[in-house]
Order: structure tokens, then C-alpha cells, then sequence
């Protein structure tokens, strides 16, 4: 009786050690616009 337990607990442990992972969410960060120049200096 405990092999049937111990091969049902190695047998649970690779089902769950083998499935699919879920992927971190990725954040992007907004892309920033560079400054205008629209002074004496600016070109």
C-alpha cells in the first residue's frame, strides 16, 4: 500500500514539475519624445 502512495506522490510531483509555466507580464515603458527646441540655440 505505501508504494502505490509513494508512486502516486513522485508521479504528482513530475506532472506538476513538467507543466507549462505561465510567462511573466512584460511592461513596456512609453516611449518619450525628445524636447523641441524652438530658442536662439536650437536648430
Amino acid at each position: 500500500m505505501s508504494k502505490k502512495i509513494a508512486l502516486a506522490l513522485v508521479l504528482a510531483g513530475v506532472v506538476a514539475g513538467c507543466a507549462q509555466q505561465q510567462p511573466d507580464p512584460v511592461v513596456v515603458q512609453p516611449v518619450t519624445v525628445e524636447p523641441v527646441y524652438t530658442g536662439k540655440y536650437g536648430n
